[in-house]
């Protein structure tokens, strides 16, 4: 059995649930504030850990609690306040400190939070080492005696950091000036509402700044990177020439363009592949990308002589692959892009300025860079499960799966897998025929439900 399945609290992301219950009840949050503590005074005297938060409700006192684990654990805190993930990250590596932890729950509902832990050198920790502090934090959960989260005083926020890391995103982009340019922002009610107005107003341009009045309970309601034909409409309605939009912690960025057409992943990675290729920037002439990336991404790397390799979801498994071969360059469907000259993880933000300064530079839209990605007919059905157990060990799904993969051969894919966030089973069919392809998910989606739904 894999690290990574024998795993109980950390799925690909962190921990996640809904806030208030296990595993994000008092008890093993501010067990995990202490065994993260444990875990850095092996190596480190006094360990100092940077916390952000997003905007959800429940954020706030799970930060408290945390940090007062972590406290009792030895360990110094200094807070970010509301920021994104990458700035959690790009903090811990540049300011010293021994870990980051990030209190959000990313495109979940608000209902919803996680943790997310990063270590000194602004990478997610290594599997093994989630391994050894998930253990200890059993243990502690069953025993420690955890603080009533109402007796708590709010961790006071440091703003100087967060201003350090809109400053870090400018400075990605030497020389960008929007003017002239009239774009649409949609920041999802989360983290990307505390950053980018003053992100966007030193850029210049006429910007449209959309869902930046987060209330605890409206992050990504209807809005942001899940939800990418809601500012696609508005970039239509308002005539602007592009739309971007992030998640709640604001590490994925999808975009939109003139014609209300949404842009993924998949054509933002063939972009800037194409950009650094053209700049002699593109190591290896390699793109990593995942299992659920189209075919038509392939197929148009490969027109501009540039090969691609797919990791398993999770932008954690698309760096370890991207480290392994050297590449400049690799990113999810889901719009988390990594670019790891710019930072050590995904950047919802760094990504849109990035695309934005491709722009500038090139004289083109986006519609013009991405206009021959011939994309597959593609579906994703996600099941709810009650449980995930191996899906080949099911002779009802390994049936039908095996059906749809004897079919389709040359002439599409079948990737069936689990959230690692989320009690989901995702089934995704790509294949030239739009029958055959609804055909084989609605068939592998009904065995999964039968056997396994929720």
């Amino acid at each position: 059995m894999s690290t990574v399945n024998a795993r109980k609290l950390f799925g690909t992301d962190g921990i996640r649930g809904i806030a208030g219950e296990a595993p994000l009840d008092a008890a093993t949050v501010f067990a995990t504030g202490l065994a993260l503590g444990h875990s850095l005074r092996k190596t480190v005297a006094e360990p100092r850990v940077i916390l952000g938060r997003d905007t959800r409700e429940s954020s706030v006192w799970i930060t408290a609690t945390l940090a007062e684990g972590l406290r009792q654990a030895g360990s110094r805190i200094e807070s970010a306040g509301v920021v994104p993930t990458p700035a959690v990250a790009f903090l811990a590596r540049t300011h010293g400190f021994h870990a980051g932890v990030v209190i959000s729950a990313s495109h979940n509902p608000w209902r919803d939070n996680g943790i997310k832990l990063f270590g000194g050198d602004g990478f997610k920790l290594p599997d093994a080492v989630e391994l050894a502090i998930e253990n200890e934090i059993l243990h502690h959960a069953a025993s420690a005696v955890a603080p009533d989260p109402a007796t708590l005083a709010p961790v006071a926020d440091n703003a100087a950091l967060q201003a350090d890391y809109i400053q870090m995103l400018i400075d990605c982009v030497p020389g960008l000036s929007l003017a002239g340019q009239h774009i649409v922002a949609d920041c999802a009610n989360g983290a990307a509402a505390a950053v980018a107005p003053e992100l966007f107003n030193r850029l210049g341009g006429d910007v449209t700044l959309l869902n930046i009045a987060p209330n605890g309970h409206n992050i990504n309601d209807g809005c942001g990177a899940l939800h990418p034909d809601y500012v696609a409409a508005v970039v239509k309605a308002r005539e602007a020439g592009l739309g971007v939009t992030f998640d709640g912690d604001a590490d994925r960025c999808m975009l939109a363009g003139a014609h209300e057409n949404v842009i993924n992943g998949d054509a933002i990675l063939l972009m800037a592949a194409r950009d650094l290729k053209a700049r002699g920037l593109l190591t290896g002439n390699l793109v990593v990308a995942t299992t659920m990336s189209n075919m038509g991404l392939e197929a148009a790397l490969k027109r501009s002589g540039i090969g691609m390799l797919r990791a398993p979801v999770g932008d954690r498994y698309v760096l370890e692959q991207m480290q392994q071969h050297n590449a400049a360059l690799g990113g999810e469907q889901s719009g988390h892009i990594l670019f790891p000259h710019l930072a050590t993880t995904g950047d919802g933000l760094l990504t849109a300025l990035v695309i934005l300064d491709l722009i500038a530079r090139s004289g083109k839209s986006v519609d013009e860079l991405t206009a021959d990605l011939k994309v597959f007919p593609q579906v994703i059905v996600n099941v709810k499960v009650r449980e995930k157990k191996p899906l080949e060990s099911i002779p009802a799904v390994a049936a039908s799966i095996r059906a749809a993969e004897e079919e389709l051969k040359d002439s599409g894919r079948v990737v069936i897998r689990y959230s690692g966030t989320e009690a989901l089973a995702r089934v995704m069919i790509e294949a030239e025929s739009q029958e055959a392809m609804r055909r084989h998910a609605d068939a592998i989606a009904a065995a999964i439900r039968h056997e396994l739904g929720a």
